[in-house]
């Protein structure tokens, strides 16, 4: 322990005295503040404590690099993150590296995929150390903190929070990250929430952003670097003093530090360096540790586990501020104020920042020159104390800049207006004045950022927000805006570099964010039929709106035309980015994605086939869907559900319609999948009929796929027994079933129609059975698909239903009419339709007088009685048809008396000349 801060020690036990009434707990705190300051400071290995997106840690940073210039930076962040530092060069910030990881081993299935994601902007501490440790020759960069692997080999995953039902929906560019677990270079917040609270409350701030960047940021601005140092080693040390005895977070801290000081050791001892050369850049709150291993001298009792069997890809995605502080819990708009604090020290310091080489989105800067020689520090002196001063100083009052409010008032007005707001010049004034009366309410000379924004919101905004845009994001974005990184082209992993080589023909600049519409007239230019495909393929794999087809569709066994294609790869690269890590090409991914969906445990026959379908329909590959439709027909033959029935009907049909078109014979495959079926539906229809559980639908779709698939399944060995013993045994209770039943019999010809309209009477007439009558409508209904000859009788039953039933029977069923119609709208509308149509007169004036024809039949015994004279009159008239049938039959007798002979005749043998009549009358 040096005498150093003998001093501050001396200052803090008078007021642990005067405060707590005596030596105890405080005591012990405000003096360990200091003995953790002092051992920081002592450590041989340089410790520069940051704070994450710190304008003030950045130009701290950006000092210290000129003035020491290390040979070698230890950077706490993920170790096997090393290699994709160089890559920031070609991108544009803010980014985030990125460890992902889809085939797990070792951990929970339901923790896949596994993603880690560390944010960079340009104002932070980190990014001025990897710039400087990369561009600069002789300097090491290494990377000490714990694998990607090993943070959730320490971290239990917690159950992610329900969201609000009323909480606004999250915009895009704050979902950048998506649910990846963030790790930040220097997290710096209380974990005491008494504490937070405290120090919100006498600061007079809303919220701990607010708070850093007032009573932090601004004060170690302008300070020097021992300053700064000692200054966030005490904000450390207090934090993790004051932190509740969390012993999860307490063992994972404390297992970092080990981890880290014990990859420092290990590289110092395998190269050679000199501690005194080196600089350990890492989060003020790990900076004040108190482990054993702490130190280039400490102990070397920690075993690093081994990684788990996961396989991990790495790379760069997009990133933003906004989703920098939606994941790590920061105020709105912070990270773009500190972006704008940071370039005024930049320019008030007068220090020069660190840049990559080439960065793709920053300024342009002349050939860096050598740096300066470094400047020594001094040898075996004791630090001096630099606390004392600060903490005894008091706030430095920043003048009032006039200039700098007025014109962000005028500003915030111009952008309400163009969003809708009525704002005028009476609006920025008030603006001003009232920016400058909060600041003073709150102890300020010069507004803050904050204290603009709270005003900008007290005097323009209202009730309702004209636009999408309240008055606080306007004030964030003239703040700076929520900047958006990008990935450039070379730092793309190899299949989103293909994506963009095989869209190059549509000449569209695809890495920009927002939409673009794509033409592709693929008649007149077939080179573009590839970009087609791959177009199809990425609206398949990537989320909704990356790839939204506006005109054109996919279908099997049809070639496209014209399509039209709103595109947004750029808005949405972080997707195209993890494609990449599944494959090096699309076509890979999807084969990859469908045997996955196709061979996993849950997988039912319908998925499966739907991967059949997708194989055929995306890559054409015939080997896939043999090896899938393989898969489906294992799938198929050990299910004992008939859930997805009507999905197979469906999928099934429409791969036999393709087939049967464009090849010569049907794969085997499919054959097989129609033989094993038939018999597996036959086996499974009579428990389909008597269990509660399955629904019409499933039944009506597996005898859709009996009597649909019959002449094929025949024709392949199976036998027409099998389903006449299924129907037979089939003895359903459930009326809509009973119904689906007998439309079955007429389609094996086991019951007639008049049958079976006789019992649809009986159902009439009989009051008991009435008021579950449309219950067998609608089993009827759903009879189409299996039997779509029965139409007629459909639109009969339903009519007889809509003219017989009372309403408060008929009433409460057309909602489960209309639902199974609009379910199944494409097979059974058009049929009902078209037998309406044919049945039904075509003019509104012929429906009074019209009488449907099941209800127009004669009387049969009436037309036995018509023996009068109608008919001899009639034969009289036209004795041409009888001299030609008695020609016929050899007689020649005359024409004799029509009282004697031809009534005698008639009188005896009536029913000729009634059919006779009948023909010829229509009646």
């Amino acid at each position: 322990m040096s005498g150093a801060f003998e001093a501050l020690r001396g200052q803090l036990q008078e007021a642990a005295a005067a405060f707590a009434d005596g030596p105890g707990a405080l005591e012990g705190i405000l003096l360990g503040l200091v003995d953790d300051v002092d051992r920081a400071v002592r450590e041989p290995l340089e410790i520069f404590p940051v704070c994450h997106h710190s304008p003030a840690s950045a130009v701290a940073m950006a000092r210290r690099l000129r003035e020491k210039q290390p040979k070698v930076v230890y950077l706490e962040l993920c170790e096997d993150m090393a290699p994709l530092l160089t890559e920031l060069r070609n991108c544009r910030l803010p980014v985030a590296v990125q460890a992902f990881a889809t085939e797990v081993k070792g951990f929970p299935a339901e923790w896949a995929p596994l993603s880690v994601v560390a944010p960079i902007t340009e104002a932070s501490a980190e990014y001025q150390a990897i710039a400087y440790a990369l561009d600069t020759p002789g300097v090491e960069l290494v990377l000490v903190d714990r694998s990607a692997d090993h943070v959730f080999q320490w971290n239990e995953r917690e159950p992610e929070p329900s969201a609000d039902p009323d909480a606004p929906p999250a915009e895009e560019e704050a979902a950048l990250h998506g649910d990846a677990v963030g790790v930040e270079i220097g997290a710096l917040r209380p974990r005491f929430a008494e504490l937070e609270e405290h120090l919100l409350r006498h600061g007079r701030v809303r919220h701990w952003s607010e708070w850093w960047h007032q009573y932090v940021e601004l004060p170690l601005g302008d300070s020097d670097h021992d300053t700064y140092r000692q200054v966030m080693f005490l904000i450390g040390s207090l934090f993790r003093r004051l932190a509740p005895g969390d012993t999860r977070h307490v063992r994972v801290d404390e297992d970092r530090e080990r981890y880290m000081w014990t990859r420092m050791r290990e590289h110092l001892a395998a190269s050679g360096a000199d501690p005194a050369e080196c600089l350990y850049v890492c989060g003020a709150f790990h900076a004040a540790s108190r482990v054993a291993e702490f130190g280039v001298e400490g102990t070397d009792g920690f075993v690093i586990s081994p990684r788990s069997e996961s396989t991990w890809q790495y790379g760069l995605i997009p990133s933003s501020h906004a989703s920098i502080e939606a994941q790590f819990g920061l105020a709105g708009g912070s990270v773009s104020i500190a972006a704008t604090e940071w370039a005024k020290n930049l320019k008030r310091t007068k220090v020069k920042q660190f840049q990559l080489e080439g960065q793709v989105g920053g300024p342009k800067r002349k050939k860096a020159a050598e740096l300066p020689a470094p400047t020594p520090d001094p040898v075996a002196v004791d630090p001096s104390d630099q606390l004392s001063g600060f903490l005894q100083r008091p706030p430095v009052l920043d003048r009032l800049d006039e200039a700098e409010l007025l014109g962000w008032s005028v500003e915030i007005v111009r952008a309400a207006r163009r969003n809708g707001y009525l704002s005028s010049t009476a609006d920025a004034i008030a603006v001003f004045e009232t920016s400058i009366l909060l600041a003073g309410m709150r102890d300020r000379a010069k507004p803050t950022p904050y204290d603009f924004q709270d005003a900008a919101v007290t005097c323009i905004e209202k009730d309702v927000v004209p636009g999408r845009r309240d008055v606080r994001r306007l004030v964030e974005i003239m703040m700076g805006g929520d900047r958006i990184g990008q990935v450039g082209y070379d730092a793309l992993p190899p299949l989103a570099r293909d994506v963009h080589d095989r869209l190059e023909p549509l000449n569209l600049k695809l890495q920009q964010r927002g939409v673009q519409r794509a033409l592709l007239d693929i008649a007149s230019r077939p080179e573009l039929e590839p970009c087609s495909d791959l177009l199809w393929m990425l609206r398949y794999l990537m989320p909704r709106g990356a790839a939204r087809p506006i005109m054109g569709e996919r279908r099997l066994g049809e070639r496209p035309i014209q399509e039209s294609w709103d595109l947004a790869l750029g808005t949405h690269q972080r997707a195209l980015i993890e494609l990449g890590y599944e494959g090096v090409s699309v076509e890979q991914v999807l084969e990859q994605r469908l045997r996955r969906a196709a061979y996993h445990p849950q997988a039912t026959a319908a998925k499966v086939l739907g991967t059949v379908e997708d194989a055929t329909l995306y890559l054409r590959s015939a080997r896939l869907a043999g090896e899938l439709g393989t898969r489906a027909l294992e799938v198929l033959a050990t299910e004992r559900t008939v859930d997805g029935a009507p999905e197979v009907l469906r999928r099934v049909r429409r791969l036999l319609a393709h087939y049967r078109t464009s090849e010569p014979v049907l794969p085997r495959w499919i054959e097989e999948f129609v033989r094993t079926g038939y018999a597996h539906y036959c086996t499974l229809l009579p428990a389909a009929f008597a269990d509660e559980e399955a629904g019409v639908e499933q039944v009506a779709a597996m005898l859709g796929f009996l009597f649909s698939m019959e002449s094929l399944a025949l024709s392949l060995g199976c036998d027409r027994t099998q389903l006449e013993l299924a129907i037979v045994g089939s003895h359903p209770q459930e009326p809509s079933k009973v119904a689906l039943l007998w439309a079955a019999q007429v389609q094996l010809g086991r019951l007639s129609r008049a049958e079976l309209r006789e019992r649809c009477a009986e159902l009439l007439a009989n009051p008991m059975v009435l008021p579950a009558y449309p219950r067998y409508l609608s089993g009827f209904v759903h009879a189409l698909e299996p039997a779509p000859g029965l139409a007629d009788f459909v639109v009969e039953a339903v009519s007889n239903a809509f003219a017989e039933l009372p309403d408060r029977l008929l009433l409460p069923w057309l909602p489960t009419l209309i639902t199974t119609l609009r379910s199944r709208g494409a097979e059974l509308v058009p049929l009902l339709v078209r037998e309406a149509g044919r049945l039904f007169p075509g003019r509104l004036a012929a429906l009074d007088e019209w009488v449907p024809p099941w209800k127009d039949q004669p009387e049969p015994a009436a037309v036995t009685r018509k023996t009068g004279g109608g008919g001899l009159a009639l034969l009289a008239a036209h004795p041409a048809a009888c001299d030609a049938v008695a020609g016929l039959l050899g007689c020649d007798e005359p024409w004799g008396s029509t009282a004697s002979t031809g009534l005698a005749l008639l009188e005896r043998y009536p029913d000729s000349a009634a059919a006779l009549e009948e023909v010829l009358t229509g009646v």
